[in-house]
């Protein structure tokens, strides 16, 4: 690495930080470029998304074919070289972004730091090449994955897609609508470094009356406030159990949030972190 590149210096931390953030996950984390890896990582995603047999969350040849084209395939694997977790990830065309094409950490592990691992090893990789920008998308009634980008990673949203991908197969998705929000992590920021050394501002949710509710979620409760200067709008804790045990209510849940962000983020609001009971904080654009 020339030390003249202007993004050397940050390069050295984000790699320091993704190896630390492996070794507390208990892992090793590296690019995957072999057949056989390939074809582990696409069985992992497909028992991550809970798909049937015959449905696939990626092709082991795409992932093949994305490794070939100079983009990023992340494999994470523990002490007795288990794959416990994979990212794939593409360079956009003509800029500075890549784009996180999937992520996923085998049940059962997930609190231990691995996806963490992986996403820290992502910006490592991207910074090495100049990329300046990762920008990915997730569903926004999944609040553990919401937090954990939002939060954990330092990214933001600010746009929602409707029925991003059409209907979609597997218990985790329930036939679900595929309604999105678009994560934009800026690899080379202050809140991105601190993040990646586990420095994260705490997101708290929100301290509210009665006057601050402005609206109500399917379940009867507050589900949109405005407190502290912000928005604040509260997700299931569980959708995914939500799903199974009551397709309907599940349904109410993405009518009621899609109306909800599609309004906010019109009026130029962007969110900026989630709590752990799944409150967003929306701030003004522009707001930290």
């Amino acid at each position: 690495m020339s030390p003249h590149r202007p993004l050397a210096a940050l390069t050295d931390q984000a790699q320091q930080a993704a190896r630390v953030a492996a070794e507390s996950a208990g892992v090793r984390v590296s690019d995957e470029a072999s057949l056989a890896g390939f074809l582990e990582v696409e069985q992992l995603f497909n028992t991550v998304w809970l798909l049937p047999p015959g449905e696939s969350a990626i092709p082991s040849e795409l992932l093949r074919s994305i490794s070939h084209a100079g983009c990023n395939v992340t494999a994470a694997r523990d002490q007795t070289g288990r794959l416990v977790g994979a990212a794939a990830a593409i360079v956009s065309p003509k800029s500075a972004s890549m784009y996180s094409l999937i992520a996923g950490v085998l049940p059962g592990i997930s609190d231990r730091g691995v996806g963490f691992a992986l996403k820290q090893h992502q910006r490592a990789w991207g910074l090495a090449r100049d990329l300046t920008e990762m920008t990915w998308t997730f569903d926004p009634l999944v609040s553990r994955n919401a937090r954990f980008n939002l939060t954990k990673l330092g990214a933001s949203a600010g746009e929602y897609a409707v029925d991003f991908y059409g209907p979609m197969q597997g218990e985790m998705n329930a036939n679900d609508e595929s309604d999105r929000l678009v994560a934009v992590w800026p690899l080379t920021s202050a809140q991105s470094t601190a993040c990646s050394e586990n420095r994260q501002a705490p997101i708290d949710g929100p301290s509210y009356g009665p006057s601050d509710v402005l609206g109500v979620g399917p379940d009867g409760d507050p589900v949109l406030v405005m407190a502290a200067g912000a928005l604040w709008c509260r997700v299931p804790t569980d959708i995914v159990a939500l799903r199974g045990q009551n397709p309907q209510l599940a349904a109410e849940w993405r009518r009621s949030i899609r109306s909800i962000f599609t309004d906010v983020f019109a009026s130029g609001h962007i969110a900026r972190g989630v709590s752990r009971d799944g409150w967003y904080r929306l701030a003004p654009g522009g707001t930290a």
